[in-house]
This record gives C-alpha cells, structure tokens and sequence, in this order.
C-alpha cells in the first residue's frame, strides 16, 4: 500500500511539472510591450528593478482669466483629433468664508484648441449665453454640466450623429445617474437619453468612457464609495445598455482613495489601459500641515469643513490589461511639488483625461507625451492648466545601476525580424540582449557574447547581433530575452517587420 501511494505521489508529480513546462507562452505577435506593469517579466537580478518616472513641469497652458471659467477648473479633457488638439475643461468659481464654500456661477464647459498641444486658442462658439452675452467659449450647459467629459469614438460602427460621445451627471435625487450624450463635430451636443444609463455609483468626479478595440466595447469608469472613494466600471456595446458595474481591484491592494480616474487604452499599444487617478489624503491639522502655503487661507477654507483646509491631492498611475485589475503604483506619479504659493491644496494636482504627443522642447528631439495639470483650483487666485511632459512610453523603466542587472522574461512568441528597444543609457552605460530558448539556454548566434554593446538613447533602436537577418527564424518560437543592463533604463521593445 505504501508503494502504492508512493508510485502515485510519484506520478502525480510528473504530471504537474509536465503541465508546468507545457505553460503556454504569451503570444505578443509584433505590438509594442511595455514594462509599465510586470506582465512579462520573469525576475529581475543584480541591481535590476522596476522604476517609476515621472513628468516634467512646462509652461502655463490656458490661464483661467475669463469670467465664465472662475477658479475652480476641473475635470478636463484633451484628446487629438486628426490636425487639431481638442480641450474641454469645466468653468466653476468657489469663494470661501467662515459659513462653508459659495459658488458664484453654475458650472459650465468651456473649449479649446491647438495646433500643437502647446498653444491654445479660446473660439467663440456663441452657443450659450453668460451674462447675457453669446461672445464665449462654452461648448455645454445643460445635464453634464459638471463633469461633461467627451471622446472621440473610435468605433468603425458609431453613426455620423454620434462621432463624439460623452457621460455627464444629472438628474434628481431619485433619478440621479450619468447621461449619454453625442454630437457629430465635437462642438454641438445633444442629450442622448431621456433616463440616465448608468445609476449605480456616486458620480462626483470625472466619470469618463471610450471604445476598446480589442474587446470590441464601450468601456467606462465612475466614482463611488468603497471604504473611502474609489472606482467602479462597466461595459456597454452600443453606450446605451450597460453591464452592473463592478469596482476595480488592485494589486498591490489600494494605498489610498482614489478620486478621478483617467484611464484609457494606451495609443500605442491598446491592449493596455493606463490610469492616472487623484489620490485623496487627509490627515488633519497637523504641524506639517501648518507649514504648508497659505495656512491663514487654509483656515478660511476649513472652517466648516476641515477637509477644505487639511485634504492634499496628487497623481498616481496604474495599469490594467483587462479593464478590471490592475497594478498601482503606490508612489506618486505626480507630486504636488515645490511651488511656495499656492500648491498643496485639495483640488490640486488633478491631471486630465488623455494623452497626446507634442513636439520636443529641444530642437532635434523626438516626440514627447503632453499631460496637462491643474494649479490654483479652488483658491482667492485665478486658476490655470500648466503642461507637463514625459518620454514616449516613459512610465516605467527596467533600470540597473553601473554596477549592472539582468532582466529575464517570460517565455513569449514574436512575429518580425527586427527588435525594437526604446532606451536610455549614460555614456558608461549600455544594454546587452541574449535570446534563449523556453528554458532558459541561449540560442546560437543569440548568444550575449554575440550581442554588440549598445548605449545611447533612442524611441526605437534596432538591436543588433552578429547574425542580424536570422532574427526572423526565430519568429513563432517560444522565447525569452536576458537583458543585461549597466546604467541604463529600458521602457519597451516591440518586434516588427
């Protein structure tokens, strides 16, 4: 009998590690991986490790100096629409006094456009009335009005009328939920429904959605409570119908609440959504808190409600390759920074919805990524959207010290016959790159004492080895790359033709 079950033990074992080494490799095709989240990394050795970058301040977009737009911007929208750079942002103005906060207009949405994403123009729509004057840029007022947040469908299937589409809070007490709206320009909207679509959430933030052309879907996120603020999400086919929505989970699990969301697919490579929430802080009044800019105004704000006064915001990022789990960074992806005024308020700091390449602010460089970010929100002072920018695909980095550091990844196939590394090195730095088999061996030719030093910095470098046409042979194998770095930051590689 002890046999027995030993022989079986035995059995039992060499059929788990069979279906261990029959894993199935991640198909990766020729799209473009990001390290970003750590989907196909195996283990990092040496000094290698993961590491968080984060955008860099430029100038002073739109200055928030018209009277219909106040001090209290929000909630904005940036997208690229073929020859042109599409703005919203909500127009509100706030006062605060011993009593609580008043606002001295309704919300409404205003619109901008560029060239560039650098220079932006206000046009009068004369499509509302402020004041009693048409000579504006409001795009919106009516239900939505508070955190209208519009995108440019990329479904092959969305009608003329309803190129754009958009979600927006409204309704009373007992119909209370967000509205579809579309429009066929981007300029003239209409509410959509008569009901709101979704009605399961709280809504006060910027509750956005778009389409995702790998699942053939609308996706959408809104803001709701689950142990402080946080994220739920549905699916729809048609922007009317829409799953119950479900909050999102985390891994690691949520460092902190979490108040707009901004997720969206990433341009180049859609198979990943991205997400720069705003976390939400509060711890009092301490004495770091009293050190803080302004703190007699911080009074002012907090004398009825303390949270006014105490509450800081900032940015984070997170990934998610299916819509529903994804990898936070519990680190900030944006501090509120070393400004002596007016920063470090709640209701600062609040990136908008979308990414967008601009031009380089050096003269030869390629490409960057332009994120716009709010300042001043919700103070005595006039508010304004101040760019940042950040590399391409510039999240997240395999870096290693001088002293060096390997990355292995996860078996995967490939289709091309070219490698390209999206890379940072110092001038002592450099990346190596060996293929190996599924198991780990290096493959001939693919060998690290084939593979040429590379340094230098570059979107898309070609990799070299000695055998640099065989490449392609090894396409449809199941694969591994060894990286071998030494002062260096590795961002993505893609295979191609």
């Amino acid at each position: 009998m002890k046999l027995a079950i030993l022989s079986f033990a035995v059995m039992l074992f060499a059929v788990n590690v069979s279906c261990a080494g029959a894993e199935e490799p991640i198909d990766i095709g020729s799209r473009l991986e990001l390290f970003a989240d750590s989907h196909l990394i195996d283990r990092l050795d040496g000094g290698a490790r993961r590491q968080l970058h984060h955008p860099v301040p430029r100038e002073v977009s739109i200055v928030m100096d018209q009277p219909w737009e106040g001090n209290a911007v929000n909630y904005v929208t940036v997208f690229r629409d073929n020859d042109r750079y599409r703005l919203y942002y909500r127009g509100a103005d706030v006062q605060y006094d011993k009593s609580g906060y008043h606002e001295s207009h309704r919300d409404l949405y205003c619109y901008a456009e560029s060239t560039d994403g650098i220079h932006w123009t206000r046009p009068k729509l004369r499509l509302f009335a402020f004041n009693g004057s048409k000579e504006n840029n409001i795009v919106w007022d009516g239900i939505g009005n508070h955190n209208f947040t519009p995108f440019k469908d990329l479904n092959p299937a969305a009608k003329a009328d309803a190129q754009y589409k958009a979600l927006g809070v409204g309704g009373t007490e007992s119909s209370r939920g967000l509205y579809a709206l579309k429009s066929a320009d981007g300029i003239h909207w209409v509410v959509w429904t008569e009901k709101p679509v979704i009605t399961k959430g709280a809504f006060d933030s910027q509750n956005l959605a778009f389409w995702d052309s790998q699942r053939n879907e609308y996706r959408e996120y809104h803001r709701d409570f689950r142990d402080g603020r946080d994220i739920r999400t549905c699916t729809s086919k048609d922007f009317l119908n829409w799953s119950e929505p479900v909050f999102l989970e985390y891994s690691p699990n949520r460092v902190s609440e979490l108040y707009t969301n901004q997720i969206i697919p990433y341009y180049r490579a859609p198979h990943l959504f991205v997400g720069f929430p705003t976390r939400y802080i509060d711890r009092g009044w301490t004495r770091s808190a009293e050190a803080l800019p302004r703190p007699a105004y911080r009074r002012i704000r907090g004398a009825k409600s303390s949270r006014e006064g105490t509450a800081v915001t900032d940015t984070m990022f997170m990934t998610s390759r299916d819509g529903h789990h994804f990898e936070i960074w519990p680190e900030s992806f944006i501090r509120p920074g070393l400004r002596t005024t007016d920063s470090w308020f709640y209701g600062d700091i609040y990136q908008n919805w979308g990414l967008v390449e601009t031009k380089s602010s050096l003269p030869d460089g390629p490409p960057e990524l332009s994120v716009y970010v709010t300042e001043n929100t919700m103070q005595d002072r006039t508010a304004y959207l101040r760019r940042y920018t950040l590399r391409v695909d510039g999240f997240v980095s395999i870096t290693a010290p001088l002293a060096g550091g390997e990355l292995v990844t996860k078996p995967f196939q490939f289709h091309g016959g070219r490698l390209l590394l999206n890379y940072s090195t110092s001038a002592a730095g450099s990346l190596r790159i060996e293929i190996q088999d599924a198991s780990g061996s290096p493959i001939p030719g693919f060998e690290l004492a084939s593979a040429p030093e590379i340094y230098g910095d570059s979107i898309a470098h070609v990799a070299p080895w000695k055998e640099d046409s065989a490449l392609a042979t090894l396409a449809g194998r199941k694969i591994r790359l060894r990286i071998v770095l030494r002062d260096a930051d590795l961002y993505s590689f893609q295979f191609a033709e």
